[in-house]
């Protein structure tokens, strides 16, 4: 089927029209990765068991050949996938298919008798959890974290590139004291940064302990063994996780929970930044390049909409809804167990696959955009009564206590000219001449504080 016909078929549009996303992803959120892991973990309990486990069915092993049982998980691909599958057909139970497989390769290699050490002790949520605390963590660090600090970067970069062009500001709406683009960048850069901080520091965690939690089945043939200990060794050593040494028969989903309210949480940050760029392009402070062959409107020529900014936003939406939806079902379990968690988290790929294309819109929205110098030179001339902040704030210096109410005479809900702030600032003979010159000099353009400076500030 070549590719327009498959995307002309799908119901998502992460496998369609956004299917670079799901090739990003594929690895790690798709069926085939699931199963994937699950053979992983699988084959580290067998290497765990081999390396650690006293016992004479093991001691008949000969660890120079772990390498050969290692290579079928190494060695995992679509072959492997649809054998797994066509073995689930009868099974009907998809972690069991996993074994059986495994027990077939075994066979193949000339070790049988360790068929019986395939899944001991395991109840299939041994399996799961640990398939998607490894899934979780791989996608995490090799695509998500990758691709919101690449971002991250990119806007701290546009802070600089900025640092020094001034902005008239606009709290409620209305005209306030100028900043500068540089810095407004410069926020977005620090609130990414430590959004990226808080879910870099949630510790992706694993149970692996039984049916309900208490190593009950695997306690039993080896009862001097520490299985809690044990089991954690294996978790932290062999997979790379946190342990988590009380669950019932399910790892407590509360760390994937943390995860998805930080993605959400920078998700926000990312909207936030979106519609202030809309905003700034509909005010004319940034201009937007057209592109040679891009149609703005079905009916209007002279359009080039920001939509790269709208998409963005309706990607975050979608990746929001699946994160708190998640959020708010995984953490919940009727007793030892109910398998509500699972059909939910196959869905943990549509939160990621969702908000890297809020990403990945908003930076194509980012490139095409350009400052408008023009426009923002003359907006910060016409509003001259920002002014009036600066020249109350020094008169307070000398004591004059209806200084706002004077400034607040003079210019509230008014339109006040260079002139007439001059003329007001020459007049206060309270002022020494230096305070006087400074407030004269002043213009909408230079009150800006340090926010050039405050560019500087190190975000990561």
């Amino acid at each position: 089927m070549e590719k327009l016909e498959f995307e002309c078929y799908t119901l998502s549009p992460l496998d369609g029209r956004y299917g670079f996303i799901k090739d990003e992803l594929k690895d790690y959120f798709s069926e085939y990765g699931l199963v994937k892991y699950r053979v992983y973990v699988e084959i580290k309990w067998l290497k765990f068991l081999i390396e650690n486990i006293e016992c004479d069915v093991l001691s008949q092993f000969n660890k120079e050949d772990l390498p050969k049982i290692e290579a079928i998980s190494n060695n995992f691909n679509y072959e492997s996938f649809k054998a797994i599958k066509t073995i689930e057909q009868t099974t009907r139970h998809d972690v069991k298919a996993v074994e059986y497989f495994i027990d077939a390769q075994l066979r193949e290699l000339g070790f049988d008798f360790l068929q019986s050490f395939v899944h001991i002790g395991c109840t299939s949520e041994d399996i799961n959890n640990t398939s998607y605390a490894s899934m979780i963590r791989d996608g995490l660090n090799n695509v998500w974290l990758k691709k919101a600090h690449e971002f991250a970067d990119i806007i701290d970069e546009l802070a600089t590139k900025y640092q020094n062009v001034a902005m008239l500001a606009h709290t409620h709406g209305q005209p306030a004291t100028p900043t500068t683009i540089g810095k407004e960048f410069k926020v977005y850069a620090y609130r990414l940064n430590e959004s990226i901080k808080n879910i870099e520091s949630i510790a992706i965690k694993a149970k692996f302990n039984g049916a309900t939690g208490n190593y009950s089945a695997i306690g039993t043939p080896f009862p001097n063994i520490d299985w809690p200990a044990t089991c954690q060794r294996f978790v932290e050593e062999y997979l790379g996780l946190t342990f988590n040494p009380l669950t019932t028969q399910i790892e407590s989903h509360d760390y994937t929970c943390h995860i998805l309210d930080g993605i959400r949480h920078f998700n926000n940050v990312l909207v936030d930044l979106d519609v202030d760029m809309w905003l700034y392009i509909s005010m004319e402070y940034f201009k937007q390049i057209p592109v040679k062959g891009e149609v703005g409107s079905s009916t209007m020529p002279h359009k080039v909409n920001p939509i790269r900014f709208e998409n963005s936003e309706a990607n975050i939406d979608m990746s929001n809804n699946i994160c708190m939806a998640l959020s708010n079902k995984l953490p919940k379990s009727r007793m030892q167990r109910d398998l509500s968690d699972s059909s939910s988290q196959r869905n943990l790929g549509l939160a990621f696959g969702y908000s890297l294309q809020a990403i990945n819109e908003t930076k194509n929205g980012l490139a095409k955009c350009v400052i408008n110098e023009e426009k923002l030179a003359a907006d910060l001339n016409e509003k001259w009564e920002v002014l009036a902040e600066p020249i109350q704030t020094m008169l307070r210096k000398y004591g004059i206590a209806d200084a706002y109410d004077q400034l607040k005479a003079l210019t509230r809900g008014k339109n006040i000219s260079k002139e007439a702030i001059i003329e007001f600032a020459n007049g206060l003979e309270v002022l020494s001449e230096e305070d006087r010159a400074t407030l004269v000099n002043m213009t909408p353009a230079s009150y800006i504080g340090v926010a050039d400076k405050l560019v500087d500030i190190k975000v990561k």
